[in-house]
């Protein structure tokens, strides 16, 4: 291996190639920290934080920046750089140049039950913090399980309870229910029988990939031998399936077999039990109505003047009301907040940033979407000290500005527009 010097002014990117979640924090810092150490936790850590704006890839940072954050020099970055490379945490990626440029992969850690199956890092663990330790931390990530040898799952299928139509994902046979139970939709020992042995890494088949098999043979109606032709299409050179080229392609096989449409939430209301109470006939109360009972569709559809909306812009509301799950009088106050501090504009990393922070609040209704959206703003406000900076256009439904008497011809043209839908 050549020899590289790592300087302050050479560039990195940072790219997500997992799912990061807030628990698998705790992993890193139990599991893997008394094995590669402090410093090279808080790299990790570091760079994950690069991430938190954007999600999948980072903008572009210097090593100067790891410096100043870290209170460390090269040499020790590097150090702990290796280290996380060692236990599979981050891959590299080198290009030189005038300024030499990284592209560091993160990757998230083992569970548990994996850290502890694994033969190497559990002798390794084992070997650094002793018996007593270890048996003490592996008690407090041990999976505790109740005897159900008596009782009897009668928990029902999603299938049994909705059917999928072209209209929309579901159409409700009987009540809502949070919990998302699914009976195999293909057979999957034919599923994999069919594959090539070489081609499909047998280590990809995950639970979390099965479920996802699942829920897209579902939602797009594809039966095995078409999700079998679609797999195929989407296997990297590794053997292992690109998820998300799979929700691309199940989506534009229905899309091409349905005339465009979009088998979505995007035509759903805010369910009935997440609505406030009837009767609030205030301004604020009127607006959060619309919200509540306008589907996300037919909201952008109106701000675009009645025109279709863009498949670009159909496909954002996709990604808010199935990927992330988000309720649909949500992602309506979501949708009018950024075209009116963006300018009109539907940015996608925009959008799904704020949407990323809402749905880790768990933000379900509409008024706690227009509450945390204000709040947002205030703080946003505050930092802006110049007077000569224009100040973010504040969308109408705003506390303070419904609070107004005299409001602006602007301002009580875009209420009625709203309020049009309620009358």
């Amino acid at each position: 291996m050549k020899l590289i010097t790592l300087l302050p002014a050479d560039k990195y990117i940072v790219v997500n190639k997992t799912i990061l979640m807030d628990k698998e924090r705790k992993n890193v810092i139990s599991l893997y920290e008394p094995i590669i150490g402090y410093t090279a936790v808080s790299l990790y850590l570091t760079l994950w934080r690069d991430l938190d704006r954007l999600e999948l890839v980072s903008m572009d940072y210097t090593h100067h920046h790891l410096m100043s954050l870290l209170k460390c020099d090269l040499d020790t970055i590097k150090k702990a750089r290796l280290s996380l490379e060692a236990v599979g945490l981050i891959k590299t990626y080198f290009k030189p140049g005038d300024i030499n440029s990284y592209v560091y992969e993160l990757y998230s850690p083992l569970s548990p039950k994996e850290f502890f199956s694994h033969p190497i890092l559990s002798v390794v663990l084992y070997n650094n913090l002793g018996k007593y330790e270890y048996e003490l931390l592996k008690s407090e990530f041990r999976e505790y399980k109740i005897d159900l040898k008596e009782y009897e799952d009668i928990t029902t299928s999603m299938d049994k309870t909705y059917k999928a139509s072209s209209d929309c994902i579901f159409d409700a046979i009987g009540k809502e229910e949070k919990g998302i139970h699914l009976q195999d939709q293909v057979d999957f020992d034919l599923l994999l029988s069919s594959i090539p042995k070489g081609i499909l890494n047998e280590r990809s088949f995950t639970k979390k990939l099965k479920e996802l098999i699942n829920n897209l043979s579902f939602a797009y109606n594809l039966d095995t031998f078409k999700m079998i032709e679609l797999l195929r299409m989407v296997v990297n050179e590794k053997g292992f399936i690109d998820k998300e080229e799979l929700r691309k392609n199940a989506r534009k096989y229905y899309q091409y077999n349905h005339n465009g449409k979009l088998p979505t939430l995007v035509y759903r209301t805010q369910p009935e039990y997440l609505k406030n109470p009837v009767g609030d006939n205030s301004k604020r109360g009127k607006i959060i109505g619309v919200f509540e009972n306008t589907t996300p569709y037919d909201f952008l559809k109106s701000k675009y003047k009645g025109s279709q909306p863009t498949n670009r812009d159909l496909r954002l509301l996709e990604t808010l009301l199935v990927d992330l799950k988000l309720k649909p009088a949500v992602v309506n106050v979501l949708i009018d907040y950024v075209l009116k501090k963006n300018d009109n504009k539907l940015n996608s990393a925009f959008v799904e940033t704020i949407a990323g922070q809402w749905k880790r609040l768990n933000i379900e209704t509409a008024e706690d979407a227009m509450n945390v959206a204000e709040k947002e703003h205030k703080k946003y406000s505050k930092k802006i000290t110049n007077p000569k900076v224009d100040k973010t256009v504040e969308p109408v439904w705003f506390n303070e500005t419904l609070e107004k008497e005299n409001m602006s011809a602007e301002e009580k043209e875009e209420l009625e527009s709203i309020l049009d839908k309620y009358k």
